[in-house]
């Protein structure tokens, strides 16, 4: 048959290149950013007794408003802000399902779309999918921080969406309160559409605090803001997040949301509803993944790599520039098969796969692996 693809350059991801070479090899996988640990028992349980008491038919549209009536609550009780559960919140099939229709509702042909480097790899597919364009902007290595002058620069006519990441995968990088405030003045008065990707919202340490498009009242008027509970709650394979904004964008995204997923998990939505009645269960989640962070930076501290702590996320990027001059896909392969543990090399993140000999590991480990793989990084 001969037909013309949508995608000629997109090639298998990182991700399951280097989950199948740790399989294949019996590797310890820090590569992919799922946990080995389980998730809650009661959250299990609450989603088998909702299995239970029938809940197994398709859910509403936007997801059973005693999970959004709980979202709104969440937004009120940290950020001290307010969506409208019937008109500004929808429940997703995960936060990358939100991405997408958000991007499907607003970008066609010739738009363009900032997005900053390294990036989190579904952005780009998805824009080019609708026929956009975009405009990477690379965070200026080794501190992350973004060039707003370029930014400013880069805007153009034609310039309909501008996607931001914070906490920011891979880098584990996150945006400042003057980043923020920056990104707002930049916008203000355009018709520029902000993608807010918050799915490591629950994941700063050190005492820094999360700062969410919704704090800055310019930038919620333009704002749609993502979140996965998958990512929250250590239960990644259920596929359940959700997508917030102002009605008059919301309105567009359902327009694609029913036709591309129409509803989400059903029982799962009654657990995550009864879950969040009590924050405290997003709201240790800080100083529970800190103390991975720093058990595993510990563990590793007189090898060979370098590093400095992540701020966000629960990845850690390692450069070892003093262990090997390899490229790091070459590297990341090579330590799978023969030293037994798998990461992601960041070059396929970066703009023109800029290479900073750096490899990016997943520590939402349990304490007994994250042990075995500082064994054997010790050893390189």
């Amino acid at each position: 048959m001969n037909f013309k693809s949508k995608l000629p350059t997109v090639r298998t991801t990182i991700f399951t290149i280097m989950s199948s070479l740790a399989k294949e090899h019996n590797a310890i996988n820090l590569s992919q950013g799922f946990p080995d640990f389980e998730s809650d028992p009661l959250l299990i349980e609450l989603v088998s007794q909702a299995m239970k008491n029938g809940y197994n038919q398709y859910a509403p549209m936007k997801g059973i408003i005693e999970l959004r009536e709980a979202i709104a609550r969440k937004f009120k009780n940290i950020y001290q802000s307010s969506y409208h559960p019937e008109k500004e919140i929808v429940v997703t099939a995960g936060a990358t399902q939100a991405i997408f229709t958000i991007i499907s509702a607003f970008i066609t042909k010739k738009d363009e779309v900032i997005i900053f480097t390294p990036a989190y790899d579904c952005y780009q597919p998805s824009v080019e999918l609708q026929g956009g364009k975009v405009i990477p902007i690379q965070l200026q290595y080794m501190n992350n921080s973004i060039d707003w002058n370029l930014v400013e620069s880069s805007i153009t006519s034609k310039t309909k969406m501008i996607i931001i990441n914070s906490p920011q995968n891979p880098s584990g990088t996150i945006f400042s309160s003057l980043d923020m405030e920056r990104l707002e003045m930049i916008t203000d008065n355009t018709d520029i559409i902000i993608l807010s990707d918050e799915v490591y919202e629950h994941m700063i340490f050190d005492g820094q605090k999360h700062q969410s498009a919704c704090l800055f009242p310019a930038l919620k008027k333009r704002s749609f803001i993502t979140a996965s509970f998958g990512k929250t709650f250590h239960n990644t394979g259920w596929k359940v997040g959700y997508c917030c904004g102002p009605e008059n964008l919301m309105h567009e995204f359902i327009k694609v949301h029913q036709f591309n997923v129409f509803s989400v998990n059903h029982p799962t939505q009654v657990a995550l509803a009864k879950y969040l009645e009590q924050p405290k269960h997003y709201n240790l989640l800080p100083e529970f993944y800190q103390k991975k962070r720093d058990l595993f930076l510990a563990a590793i501290a007189n090898s060979n790599f370098s590093f400095k702590p992540t701020q966000a996320t629960y990845f850690q990027t390692l450069k070892y520039s003093t262990i090997s001059n390899e490229g790091d896909v070459d590297f990341a392969k090579r330590l799978t098969i023969e030293a037994g543990i798998a990461s992601i090399p960041m070059s396929v993140f970066n703009k023109n796969q800029q290479d900073n000999k750096t490899l990016r590991f997943c520590f939402a480990k349990t304490d007994e692996t994250l042990f075995k793989a500082a064994e054997i990084l010790n050893k390189l």
